[in-house]
């Protein structure tokens, strides 16, 4: 069945949600102006600064979110305290798992962010009586899957320099997956963590993205600042050619 598609202009839908990425991309995409405007009677927009919990692991999940601007990185921690970067998500990425109480996972924004939270009862109780929601969560959960078997295959079987430019690769083509042109942007995390998230050394990924700049596949300001003259070369050199 086709997902009845809402016009954006109409004004039933609240102010707040018309020109909202999530709206139009995320997961409120397949609600009906009416459902719209209970969700938005609950819930509440957050601007984050770099390094802001949304939850953490093992706590009573209190709220889902939708992610309106900027990344948001998701984190496993052992008992011992050892913890692994496991995933990334960016705007209009849905924030949670429907009817799990308890959340597996610690999530913490990246870079400056903004999300748009809301009650999880009142969520769930919308998927309860909308199938078009809970299709598309459970899409968004087969995406979340694919990616993690894919990014399985870069660290397990992907050389350093593999590794380096796949990350980049991700975050140029997620940041803003509606301009397929793009090929600037910032990197949302420190050296450190991109060493965590692809389980390699500091020196290592230092070392990469050096050979990566002076063979022009990159190009680097203020260690941060990152633009792509040629985005299929760099697919190339994350070995996804």
């Amino acid at each position: 069945m086709e997902v009845r598609r809402q016009d954006i202009h109409n004004s039933d839908i609240p102010v707040v949600c018309r020109a909202c990425e999530a709206r139009h991309g995320g997961v409120c995409g397949v609600l009906t102006p009416e459902q719209l405007c209970e969700l938005n009677k609950h819930s509440s927009r957050h601007r984050l600064d770099s390094g802001a919990e949304v939850i953490g692991q093992g706590e009573t999940v209190v709220n889902y979110s939708n992610i309106i601007r900027g990344v948001v990185k998701l984190t496993k921690v052992m008992a011992d305290g050892r913890q692994q970067i496991v995933g990334l998500q960016f705007a209009p990425d849905f924030l949670g798992r429907p009817f799990i109480e308890e959340s597996a996972i610690t999530a913490e924004a990246a870079t400056e962010s903004e999300v748009c939270n809301f009650p999880r009862k009142v969520l769930d109780r919308l998927v309860k009586r909308t199938p078009e929601l809970e299709h598309k969560l459970h899409r968004q959960a087969l995406k979340e899957l694919d990616e993690a078997r894919d990014w399985m295959l870069t660290l397990g079987r992907k050389t350093a320099q593999e590794k380096v430019a796949s990350f980049l690769y991700l975050i140029a083509t997620h940041v803003d997956p509606e301009n397929i042109e793009i090929t600037v942007f910032d990197l949302p995390l420190s050296r450190a963590d991109i060493a965590d998230f692809l389980g390699l050394t500091i020196e290592t990924v230092s070392r990469q993205f050096t050979k990566l700049r002076k063979e022009n596949v990159i190009r680097i300001e203020n260690n941060r600042h990152v633009s792509v003259p040629d985005m299929e070369r760099l697919m190339r050199y994350a070995g996804n050619d």
